[in-house]
Protein backbone atom coordinates (compact mmCIF):
# COMPACT_ATOMS: atom_id res chain seq x y z
CA UNK A 1 0.00 0.00 0.00
CA UNK A 2 1.26 3.47 -0.84
CA UNK A 3 1.80 5.78 2.11
CA UNK A 4 -1.68 6.82 3.12
CA UNK A 5 -3.11 9.39 5.50
CA UNK A 6 -6.66 9.35 6.86
CA UNK A 7 -7.67 12.87 7.79
CA UNK A 8 -10.31 12.99 10.52
CA UNK A 9 -10.56 9.59 12.16
CA UNK A 10 -14.01 9.34 13.63
CA UNK A 11 -16.01 6.12 13.35
CA UNK A 12 -15.68 5.58 9.60
CA UNK A 13 -12.07 6.77 9.37
CA UNK A 14 -11.07 4.46 12.19
CA UNK A 15 -13.00 1.58 10.61
CA UNK A 16 -11.08 2.09 7.37
CA UNK A 17 -7.78 2.17 9.26
CA UNK A 18 -8.62 -1.01 11.18
CA UNK A 19 -9.50 -2.70 7.90
CA UNK A 20 -6.18 -1.78 6.31
CA UNK A 21 -4.37 -3.28 9.29
CA UNK A 22 -6.54 -6.41 9.29
CA UNK A 23 -6.04 -6.89 5.54
CA UNK A 24 -2.29 -6.79 6.03
CA UNK A 25 -1.87 -3.77 3.77
CA UNK A 26 -1.54 -1.11 6.44
CA UNK A 27 1.10 -0.68 9.12
CA UNK A 28 2.78 2.07 11.14
CA UNK A 29 5.18 2.75 8.27
CA UNK A 30 2.60 3.41 5.54
CA UNK A 31 -0.50 4.58 7.44
CA UNK A 32 -0.91 7.78 9.42
CA UNK A 33 -4.13 8.99 11.04
CA UNK A 34 -5.17 12.43 12.22
CA UNK A 35 -7.67 13.66 14.79
CA UNK A 36 -8.33 17.11 16.18
CA UNK A 37 -8.14 16.50 19.90
CA UNK A 38 -5.22 15.16 21.90
CA UNK A 39 -7.61 12.73 23.57
CA UNK A 40 -8.65 11.27 20.22
CA UNK A 41 -5.05 11.04 19.10
CA UNK A 42 -4.21 9.18 22.31
CA UNK A 43 -7.08 6.73 21.80
CA UNK A 44 -5.88 6.00 18.27
CA UNK A 45 -2.30 5.64 19.47
CA UNK A 46 -3.44 3.25 22.19
CA UNK A 47 -4.96 1.11 19.44
CA UNK A 48 -1.51 0.90 17.85
CA UNK A 49 -1.94 3.47 15.09
CA UNK A 50 0.51 6.15 14.03
CA UNK A 51 -1.70 9.11 14.97
CA UNK A 52 -1.11 12.87 15.05
CA UNK A 53 -3.18 16.07 15.23
CA UNK A 54 -1.21 17.76 12.46
CA UNK A 55 -2.91 17.35 9.07
CA UNK A 56 -0.05 19.00 7.21
CA UNK A 57 2.48 16.54 8.62
CA UNK A 58 0.25 13.60 7.69
CA UNK A 59 -0.32 14.84 4.14
CA UNK A 60 3.35 15.66 3.61
CA UNK A 61 4.24 12.09 4.53
CA UNK A 62 1.68 10.38 2.32
CA UNK A 63 0.77 9.84 -1.32
CA UNK A 64 -2.90 8.97 -0.83
CA UNK A 65 -5.03 11.32 1.27
CA UNK A 66 -8.35 9.94 2.53
CA UNK A 67 -10.60 12.70 3.87
CA UNK A 68 -13.05 11.37 6.47
CA UNK A 69 -14.26 14.47 8.32
CA UNK A 70 -17.92 15.41 8.75
CA UNK A 71 -19.60 17.45 5.98
CA UNK A 72 -19.78 20.42 8.37
CA UNK A 73 -15.99 20.37 8.79
CA UNK A 74 -15.19 19.96 5.10
CA UNK A 75 -14.94 23.58 3.94
CA UNK A 76 -12.58 24.64 6.72
CA UNK A 77 -10.47 21.53 6.27
CA UNK A 78 -10.04 21.98 2.52
CA UNK A 79 -9.06 25.61 2.97
CA UNK A 80 -6.55 24.69 5.66
CA UNK A 81 -4.83 21.89 3.71
CA UNK A 82 -4.85 23.30 0.18
CA UNK A 83 -1.22 24.46 0.40
CA UNK A 84 -0.15 20.98 1.51
CA UNK A 85 -1.79 19.17 -1.40
CA UNK A 86 0.46 18.53 -4.40
CA UNK A 87 -1.51 17.46 -7.52
CA UNK A 88 1.62 15.77 -8.87
CA UNK A 89 2.07 13.68 -5.73
CA UNK A 90 -1.27 13.17 -4.04
CA UNK A 91 -4.42 11.23 -4.82
CA UNK A 92 -7.35 12.57 -2.79
CA UNK A 93 -10.15 10.21 -1.78
CA UNK A 94 -13.20 11.65 -0.02
CA UNK A 95 -15.53 9.71 2.27
CA UNK A 96 -17.55 12.86 2.96
CA UNK A 97 -21.23 12.73 2.01
CA UNK A 98 -22.59 15.34 -0.34
CA UNK A 99 -19.35 16.98 -1.47
CA UNK A 100 -18.68 16.61 -5.19
CA UNK A 101 -15.31 15.87 -6.76
CA UNK A 102 -15.48 19.19 -8.62
CA UNK A 103 -16.15 21.09 -5.39
CA UNK A 104 -13.19 19.48 -3.65
CA UNK A 105 -10.86 20.37 -6.54
CA UNK A 106 -12.21 23.91 -6.53
CA UNK A 107 -11.70 24.32 -2.78
CA UNK A 108 -8.17 22.94 -3.07
CA UNK A 109 -7.54 25.49 -5.85
CA UNK A 110 -6.05 22.95 -8.21
CA UNK A 111 -6.91 20.55 -11.01
CA UNK A 112 -6.33 17.03 -9.76
CA UNK A 113 -7.85 13.59 -9.54
CA UNK A 114 -10.40 13.36 -6.73
CA UNK A 115 -12.35 10.21 -6.06
CA UNK A 116 -15.36 9.77 -3.79
CA UNK A 117 -15.75 6.56 -1.80
CA UNK A 118 -18.65 5.43 0.35
CA UNK A 119 -17.71 2.44 2.53
CA UNK A 120 -19.44 1.35 5.70
CA UNK A 121 -18.25 0.46 9.18
CA UNK A 122 -17.83 -3.20 8.20
CA UNK A 123 -14.61 -1.97 6.60
CA UNK A 124 -13.07 -2.61 10.02
CA UNK A 125 -13.41 -6.37 9.44
CA UNK A 126 -12.82 -6.20 5.66
CA UNK A 127 -16.51 -6.81 4.88
CA UNK A 128 -17.50 -3.38 3.57
CA UNK A 129 -19.52 -2.67 0.47
CA UNK A 130 -17.76 0.39 -0.93
CA UNK A 131 -19.24 2.55 -3.68
CA UNK A 132 -16.74 4.56 -5.74
CA UNK A 133 -17.32 7.47 -8.10
CA UNK A 134 -15.28 10.14 -9.85
CA UNK A 135 -15.55 13.04 -12.26
CA UNK A 136 -13.13 12.18 -15.03
CA UNK A 137 -10.25 10.90 -12.90
CA UNK A 138 -7.50 8.97 -14.67
CA UNK A 139 -7.77 5.23 -15.07
CA UNK A 140 -4.70 4.74 -12.89
CA UNK A 141 -6.20 6.78 -10.04
CA UNK A 142 -9.50 4.91 -10.21
CA UNK A 143 -7.65 1.59 -10.24
CA UNK A 144 -5.64 2.67 -7.21
CA UNK A 145 -8.83 3.51 -5.29
CA UNK A 146 -10.44 0.21 -6.26
CA UNK A 147 -7.37 -1.78 -5.22
CA UNK A 148 -7.24 0.02 -1.91
CA UNK A 149 -10.89 -0.53 -1.00
CA UNK A 150 -11.05 -4.03 -2.46
CA UNK A 151 -8.87 -4.96 0.51
CA UNK A 152 -11.76 -3.86 2.78
CA UNK A 153 -14.48 -5.95 1.12
CA UNK A 154 -16.31 -5.45 -2.17
CA UNK A 155 -16.34 -2.38 -4.42
CA UNK A 156 -18.56 -1.06 -7.18
CA UNK A 157 -18.00 1.96 -9.44
CA UNK A 158 -21.04 4.23 -9.82
CA UNK A 159 -21.81 7.53 -11.57
CA UNK A 160 -21.27 10.41 -9.16
CA UNK A 161 -24.98 11.26 -9.11
CA UNK A 162 -25.58 7.87 -7.43
CA UNK A 163 -23.51 8.66 -4.35
CA UNK A 164 -26.48 9.92 -2.32
CA UNK A 165 -28.38 6.65 -2.93
CA UNK A 166 -25.12 4.84 -2.12
CA UNK A 167 -24.99 6.63 1.23
CA UNK A 168 -28.44 5.27 2.07
CA UNK A 169 -28.19 1.67 0.86
CA UNK A 170 -24.51 1.13 1.64
CA UNK A 171 -23.80 3.17 4.79
CA UNK A 172 -27.22 3.57 6.43
CA UNK A 173 -28.08 0.06 5.29
CA UNK A 174 -25.75 -1.41 7.90
CA UNK A 175 -28.06 -0.13 10.63
CA UNK A 176 -31.17 -1.33 8.79
CA UNK A 177 -29.93 -4.91 8.54
CA UNK A 178 -28.64 -4.89 12.12
CA UNK A 179 -32.09 -3.86 13.28
CA UNK A 180 -33.58 -6.77 11.32
CA UNK A 181 -31.16 -9.14 13.07
CA UNK A 182 -32.09 -7.62 16.41
CA UNK A 183 -35.78 -8.18 15.66
CA UNK A 184 -35.12 -11.80 14.71
CA UNK A 185 -33.22 -12.36 17.95
CA UNK A 186 -36.09 -10.86 19.95
CA UNK A 187 -38.44 -13.28 18.24
CA UNK A 188 -36.02 -16.04 19.16
CA UNK A 189 -36.21 -15.03 22.81
CA UNK A 190 -40.02 -15.18 22.61
CA UNK A 191 -39.82 -18.81 21.48
CA UNK A 192 -37.40 -19.91 24.17
CA UNK A 193 -33.81 -18.90 23.39
CA UNK A 194 -31.69 -17.02 25.90
CA UNK A 195 -30.47 -13.63 24.58
CA UNK A 196 -26.85 -14.79 24.45
CA UNK A 197 -28.00 -17.62 22.18
CA UNK A 198 -30.58 -15.77 20.08
CA UNK A 199 -28.31 -12.97 18.85
CA UNK A 200 -25.44 -15.14 17.53
CA UNK A 201 -27.92 -17.58 15.98
CA UNK A 202 -29.79 -14.78 14.20
CA UNK A 203 -26.54 -13.13 13.11
CA UNK A 204 -25.12 -16.33 11.66
CA UNK A 205 -28.37 -17.13 9.86
CA UNK A 206 -28.31 -13.63 8.34
CA UNK A 207 -24.66 -14.10 7.35
CA UNK A 208 -25.48 -17.42 5.70
CA UNK A 209 -28.50 -16.01 3.89
CA UNK A 210 -26.38 -13.15 2.55
CA UNK A 211 -23.65 -15.56 1.46
CA UNK A 212 -26.20 -17.54 -0.56
CA UNK A 213 -26.71 -14.44 -2.69
CA UNK A 214 -23.13 -13.17 -2.85
CA UNK A 215 -21.85 -16.62 -3.86
CA UNK A 216 -24.37 -17.00 -6.69
CA UNK A 217 -26.47 -14.95 -9.09
CA UNK A 218 -29.74 -16.18 -7.61
CA UNK A 219 -32.61 -13.86 -6.81
CA UNK A 220 -33.58 -13.82 -3.10
CA UNK A 221 -36.92 -15.43 -3.92
CA UNK A 222 -35.11 -18.39 -5.50
CA UNK A 223 -33.42 -19.13 -2.17
CA UNK A 224 -36.63 -18.44 -0.24
CA UNK A 225 -38.48 -21.00 -2.37
CA UNK A 226 -35.94 -23.64 -1.31
CA UNK A 227 -37.01 -23.38 2.33
CA UNK A 228 -40.75 -22.90 1.90
CA UNK A 229 -43.01 -25.94 1.66
CA UNK A 230 -46.79 -26.13 1.24
CA UNK A 231 -48.58 -25.40 4.51
CA UNK A 232 -45.18 -25.20 6.18
CA UNK A 233 -43.74 -23.09 8.98
CA UNK A 234 -41.66 -20.80 6.75
CA UNK A 235 -44.46 -19.65 4.47
CA UNK A 236 -46.72 -19.14 7.47
CA UNK A 237 -44.14 -16.87 9.12
CA UNK A 238 -43.39 -15.00 5.88
CA UNK A 239 -47.06 -14.32 5.21
CA UNK A 240 -47.61 -12.93 8.70
CA UNK A 241 -44.55 -10.69 8.33
CA UNK A 242 -45.81 -9.39 4.98
CA UNK A 243 -49.29 -8.75 6.41
CA UNK A 244 -47.61 -6.73 9.16
CA UNK A 245 -45.72 -4.69 6.55
CA UNK A 246 -42.19 -6.14 6.79
CA UNK A 247 -41.09 -5.44 3.21
CA UNK A 248 -43.04 -2.20 3.03
CA UNK A 249 -41.46 -0.92 6.25
CA UNK A 250 -37.95 -1.61 4.91
CA UNK A 251 -38.69 0.05 1.58
CA UNK A 252 -40.34 3.07 3.18
CA UNK A 253 -37.48 3.41 5.64
CA UNK A 254 -34.94 3.45 2.80
CA UNK A 255 -36.99 6.03 0.90
CA UNK A 256 -37.31 8.22 4.01
CA UNK A 257 -33.57 7.99 4.61
CA UNK A 258 -32.96 8.92 0.96
CA UNK A 259 -35.20 11.97 1.20
CA UNK A 260 -33.43 13.09 4.38
CA UNK A 261 -30.01 12.55 2.82
CA UNK A 262 -31.06 14.55 -0.25
CA UNK A 263 -32.28 17.32 2.05
CA UNK A 264 -28.94 17.46 3.86
CA UNK A 265 -26.39 16.60 1.18
CA UNK A 266 -28.10 15.92 -2.11
CA UNK A 267 -27.44 19.04 -4.13
CA UNK A 268 -23.71 19.42 -3.36
CA UNK A 269 -24.25 23.15 -3.81
CA UNK A 270 -23.48 24.06 -0.19
CA UNK A 271 -20.14 22.29 -0.14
Amino acid sequence: MKKTSIIGCGNIGTAIAKGFIKSGRGNSDNLILTARSENSVKKLSDLGFNAVNDNHHAIKNSEIVIIAVTPQQMDDLLISIKDSIDPEKHLVLSVVSGVSCATISEKLCCEMDVIRVMPNTAAAICESMTCISHDGASESSVSEAVRLFDSLGETIILPENMMVPATVLCACGTAFFLRAIRAASQGGIEIGFHPDQAIPIAAQVAKGASALLTSSENHPETEIDKVTTPRGSTITGLNVMEHQGFSSAMIQGILASFRKTMEIYGSDKKK
